[in-house]
C-alpha cells in the first residue's frame, strides 16, 4: 500500500509561478534575481498558510540553481535542483526557532555561517516562527544577520510582525504576504479536484474557501477530509454537513417568519436547527453573516463585497429589496450583542430564543419608534446638559415688552433673569403689538414655529389608546443638605424602634457633608462608629434611593483624624498571646496541658 501524502505536501508549489495568490512578492523576487539584486536578509510575514515557507523554499532554490529560465525560475534539472527536491543539500539549513530559540541554538547557527558552500553559489538559511526566539536570542542574531558573508542569505518567516525586535527589522528586506482570496483558492481547489479525479462541485469549493478565511493549507486539508468523507465525491449538501455549517435555506426562512412576525414559526425553525446539533453560537453567528450579506446588498456600489456560494446571488438580491435598512442595521446590532454575552448566559438555548424574540418584534418596535415616516430620536432628561450662550444686544429697551397676536400661533418665552433680555429673531408675518409700561419687565419673545412634533411618548399613547396606562418616569433629585438631614433622622428613629441603640446612638451623632450631586461623606468618631454605619449602609442606600429616586446616590465613612479609638486590649491580642496571658493567672492551667499532653490550636 503506497503511503498517502496530504495534498499541501504533494502540491506544495516548486516555482514561483506555481504560488497561489502572492504575485507582489514572486515578481519582486524573480526581478531580484534576474537582475543579481539580492538582499543579504529577508523578512517574510503573514498569515498561516498564504506561502511564507514555500517561496522562502523556491528561493532558496532558485538561487543556487546553475541554469535558470529567462524568466528567473530554477530549471528543476540540474544537480543543486535535485538534490534540493530530494532533501540533501547542504546549502540549505532550515531552523525551527519554535523549538530552538535559545542562545545556544543561534550560537551553533553563527558557527555554521563561517564555512563557504561546498557546491553551489549560496548558503541559505531559513528560520522559521522567528518570533520565538528569546531577546538574548535575538541580540546574538544581530551582527551576523548586519554583516554576513557575501555566500550567506537569511530568510525569516514569521506570523507575529509586531513581536520582533526592531534592530532585527532595519535588517531585513520585509516582504507582507496577504490572505489568499476566495476566487484564487477556488481556481487552486478546482485544479487539485481535475488531477486528482475528484467530482468537486463549485459550491462545494467556494462553501470551502469561505471556511479556510484565506489559509490555503486549511482548504487543503478541509478538501481532504470531505474526499475521505464522501469517497471522492465533493457535493454542496456533504460539504455542509461535514463542515457543520447551517445552510442559507435556514436562514432566509427564519427573516421571512419574524417579517411576519410569526413567533411560532420562528421558535420552531430555531428548534429544528437545534435538533440536528448546532450550538447557539454558530446559530447567531450565521444569522448575522446573513444580515450582513442582505445589508451590502442593499447598494449597488458595495455589492461585490457579497460572499455566498454561486446561484444564491440572485435570491440576495431579491431579498434585500424587499428589507428596510433600519430592520437589518437593527437585528444586526441584536445578534452581536447576542454573540457577545453568549459566552456568559446559563441557558444557552433561552439566550437564542430570547435573541429572535426581540427579533420577531424589532419591526413593530422600529414602527412604534417612527413619526410619520420620520424617526423620533429619546430626550435625555436624566440631568442638566451644558450649552453655550452668546449674549446679543437688545432690539428694544428694558422696559419693553413685546406681546404676541392672539392669532400667531408662536410661543412665548420669558428669559431669566430679567435684567439680561436675549431677543430672537421673529417671522415677518407674524403680528405683534409693541407696548410701554412703567414698571421694568423682561421681554417676551415670539419663536415661529413651523408645526408641533409629536414626541415618542406622544406617539405610543396614540398608538396604544386606552388600553395601557402609560406613565412618565418620575425625574431624578439631586442631594439636598436639608432632605438628607431629614431622611437620616427618620432613619435613626427606624433603628431606634428596632431596638438597636447603638446604632441609633452612632447615627445621632454623626456628621453629613455633601460632596457632590451624588455623593456625600459621613464622618464619625471612632472605628466602631464606622463599622456601625457601614453595617446599616445596603438597608440606608436602598430607603435613600428611594426617597431621592436616583439610583447613583452613595456616600462612604470616613473616621475623625483627630480621635483614637482605645481599643481594649483582649481585641489586640492574638491566640496564642491571649494563652500565655491566661496562664500567666492561672498556672494550674499550664500544668493541667502539660500532665495531659495537650497540642493547643493557635
Amino acid at each position: 500500500m503506497d503511503n498517502f501524502i496530504v495534498s499541501a505536501r504533494k502540491y506544495r508549489p516548486q516555482i514561483f509561478n506555481t504560488v497561489v495568490g502572492q504575485q507582489h512578492i514572486t515578481t519582486t523576487l524573480k526581478n531580484a534575481i534576474k537582475n543579481h539584486q539580492l538582499a543579504h536578509a529577508f523578512l517574510f510575514c503573514g498569515p498561516r498558510g498564504v506561502g511564507k515557507t514555500t517561496c522562502a523554499r523556491i528561493l532558496a532554490k532558485t538561487i543556487n540553481c546553475t541554469h535558470q529560465t529567462p524568466e528567473g525560475e530554477a530549471c528543476n534539472e540540474c544537480n543543486s535542483c535535485v538534490s534540493f527536491d530530494a532533501g540533501t543539500s547542504l546549502n540549505i539549513h532550515e531552523l525551527d526557532a519554535a523549538s530552538n530559540n535559545s542562545v545556544d541554538d543561534i550560537r551553533a547557527l553563527v558557527e555554521q555561517v563561517r564555512f563557504a558552500p561546498q557546491a553551489g553559489k549560496y548558503k541559505v538559511y531559513i528560520v522559521d516562527e522567528v518570533h520565538m526566539l528569546s531577546a538574548s536570542a535575538f541580540n546574538a542574531f544581530l551582527k551576523t544577520l548586519e554583516e554576513p558573508p557575501g555566500y550567506a542569505i537569511f530568510i525569516l518567516a514569521t506570523t507575529e510582525k509586531h513581536k520582533i525586535l526592531p534592530t532585527i527589522l532595519s535588517r531585513c528586506q520585509i516582504f507582507d504576504f496577504k490572505r489568499i482570496t476566495n476566487n484564487d483558492t477556488v481556481e487552486h481547489l478546482q485544479e487539485i479536484a481535475d488531477k486528482e479525479s475528484i467530482k468537486a462541485e463549485k459550491a462545494a469549493l467556494q462553501v470551502i474557501a469561505q471556511k479556510s478565511e484565506g489559509c490555503m493549507r486549511d482548504s487543503l486539508s478541509i478538501l481532504d477530509k470531505i474526499v475521505s468523507f464522501t469517497n471522492g465525491e465533493v457535493t454542496y449538501q456533504n460539504t455542509l454537513e461535514h463542515l457543520n455549517i447551517l445552510d442559507e435555506d435556514y436562514f432566509f426562512k427564519l427573516l421571512e417568519a419574524m417579517q411576519q412576525q410569526d413567533m411560532a414559526a420562528a421558535m420552531m425553525l430555531y428548534d429544528a436547527i437545534n435538533r440536528k446539533g448546532f450550538e447557539g453560537d454558530l446559530v447567531l453567528n450565521g444569522f448575522a453573516e446573513f444580515i450582513r450579506n442582505l445589508l451590502v446588498c442593499k447598494d449597488a456600489k458595495s455589492a461585490s463585497l457579497l460572499e455566498v456560494v454561486e446561484g444564491l446571488q440572485d435570491k440576495f438580491m431579491s431579498v434585500a429589496a424587499n428589507t428596510s435598512v433600519s430592520y437589518l442595521v437593527s437585528a444586526l446590532n441584536v445578534l452581536n450583542d447576542a454573540e457577545i454575552h453568549f459566552k456568559m448566559a446559563r441557558n444557552k438555548r433561552l439566550h437564542v430564543e430570547l435573541c429572535l424574540i426581540k427579533l420577531n418584534f424589532l419591526q413593530q418596535a422600529i414602527q412604534l419608534a417612527s413619526d410619520k415616516g420620520s424617526v423620533s430620536k429619546k430626550k435625555r432628561i436624566d440631568g442638566p446638559i451644558a450649552y453655550r450662550t452668546k449674549t446679543i444686544q437688545p432690539l428694544a429697551p428694558q422696559n419693553t415688552a413685546v406681546a404676541a397676536s392672539s392669532t400667531s400661533s408662536a410661543k412665548l418665552i420669558i428669559e431669566q433673569p430679567a435684567a439680561v433680555v436675549k431677543p430672537v429673531a421673529v417671522s415677518t408675518n407674524q403680528a405683534t403689538s409693541v407696548g410701554t409700561s412703567s414698571n421694568s419687565l423682561p421681554q417676551i419673545k415670539p419663536i415661529a414655529t413651523t408645526g408641533i412634533k409629536k414626541s415618542l411618548l406622544d406617539a405610543l399613547r396614540e398608538k396604544a389608546g386606552a388600553q395601557y396606562d402609560i406613565q412618565e418616569v418620575k425625574e431624578a433629585e439631586v442631594l439636598d443638605l436639608i432632605k438628607l438631614q431629614e431622611f437620616w433622622d427618620g432613619y435613626t428613629a427606624q433603628l431606634e424602634k428596632q431596638l438597636k441603640h447603638s446604632a441609633a446612638g452612632t447615627f445621632k451623632i454623626a456628621g453629613l457633608e455633601i460632596e457632590s450631586d451624588i455623593h456625600f461623606a459621613v464622618t464619625v468618631s471612632a472605628l466602631t462608629a464606622q463599622r456601625f454605619v457601614e453595617h446599616e449602609k445596603l438597608e440606608l442606600l436602598e430607603q435613600l434611593h428611594k426617597t431621592f429616586n436616583n439610583r447613583a446616590i452613595n456616600f462612604t465613612v470616613l473616621v475623625a483624624a483627630s480621635e483614637k479609638e482605645d481599643v481594649p486590649l483582649h481585641l489586640r491580642l492574638n491566640s496564642k498571646q491571649k494563652y500565655e496571658r491566661i496562664a500567666e493567672h492561672f498556672p494550674l492551667l499550664r500544668e493541667l496541658k502539660e500532665k495531659l499532653k495537650l497540642e493547643i490550636d493557635y
